[in-house]
């Protein structure tokens, strides 16, 4: 085996990596390596994801163990953050600028000079399908809208490591695909992409390799198409909120996905089986009946009961 190039290949290594907050236990004795490409770290809202993601991106200090990105320890080391874009899970604006001043006062932030960085800006933001939104103030935007401005501020520099949190959470199918798109040209050009979801199907269109964490333990990890035969056995819950909720029960009545329908005050609970053929048969639903909406999410009930059988057997 040729080590050195095994070695020159990973962009992450964790060796006993723990974090507590007084007595939870965020992340739990995590030993890992992970290689060149697209990484998905999956697992339900509050199984240590996040954790995981600000001890990598040098956020915060590990309890106990080391964890090494691009080769290079990640506490106490700034140099190596001009290497990493980060896409945090929460948002954190100054909502009174316009979505090109945001992104562009982030570079200046970082170093690079202002013609340069409003270039860069426009650039990252017309990637993301928003070169007709970045002069509108973000406090105007949708859900959907403020997700593409952080991915935008997240490869605005080139990274050439990018660390994605929840990125496509509640981002309706254009920002979605944006996104999707993002993520497959940086792997096109050799660069890395660690993404962490709660949605399995979504980063099975991006990579097969991924990581499974819950309760702060890494308990699987490999080819993700030897685990989705666990998800395709539970239903899969998808949130959609719209004004015309009625409209759109009327349009998914009788297609093969849908398992059942739920309304809302602000939409409907769809429950399917087949959640990629959903997903995709969706947007043209939506289009051919003219139904707008504000929002698409999907719950993590799914991943709560394969993970429920990964870890006690069913």
């Amino acid at each position: 085996m040729d080590y050195e190039r095994v070695r020159n290949s990973r962009i992450l290594w964790a060796m006993g990596l723990s974090k507590w907050y007084g007595m939870v236990m965020g992340l739990n004795n995590v030993s890992i390596e992970l290689y060149q490409g697209v990484t998905g770290l999956i697992g339900p809202n509050g199984a240590g994801k996040s954790t995981f993601i600000k001890l990598m991106t040098g956020q915060i200090r590990p309890s106990k163990g080391e964890v090494f990105v691009l080769e290079q320890k990640v506490w106490n080391n700034p140099q190596l953050f001009e290497r990493i874009g980060y896409c945090p899970e929460q948002d954190s604006f100054y909502s009174w600028m316009t979505g090109l001043e945001f992104v562009s006062t982030l570079l200046r932030v970082s170093g690079y000079e202002k013609m340069d960085a409003e270039y860069m800006a426009e650039e990252s933001l017309r990637v993301l399908d928003m070169s007709d939104s970045m002069d509108r103030k973000i406090s105007g935007y949708s859900k959907g809208m403020r997700q593409r401005v952080k991915v935008a501020q997240a490869i605005a520099h080139d990274p050439d490591l990018l660390i994605l949190d929840e990125p496509l959470s509640g981002t309706d199918p254009v920002g979605r695909v944006r996104i999707m798109n993002v993520i497959k040209e940086m792997s096109r050009k050799g660069k890395n992409v660690i993404i962490s979801s709660h949605v399995l199907h979504d980063v099975e269109r991006l990579t097969r390799n991924v990581v499974l964490i819950n309760k702060g333990w890494i308990i699987a990890q490999g080819d993700v198409h030897a685990i989705r035969g666990l998800i395709d056995n539970h239903p899969h819950i998808v949130r959609v909120k719209t004004r015309e909720a009625r409209k759109l029960a009327k349009a998914l009545s009788g297609n093969e996905t849908v398992v059942s329908i739920a309304f809302e005050p602000d939409g409907l609970v769809v429950t399917t089986r087949k959640p990629d053929v959903f997903y995709a048969e969706l947007p043209k639903i939506l289009t051919e009946n003219e139904i707008p909406f504000t929002e698409l999410t999907s719950p993590d009930d799914n991943l709560d009961a394969v993970f429920k059988y990964l870890v006690e057997g069913g």
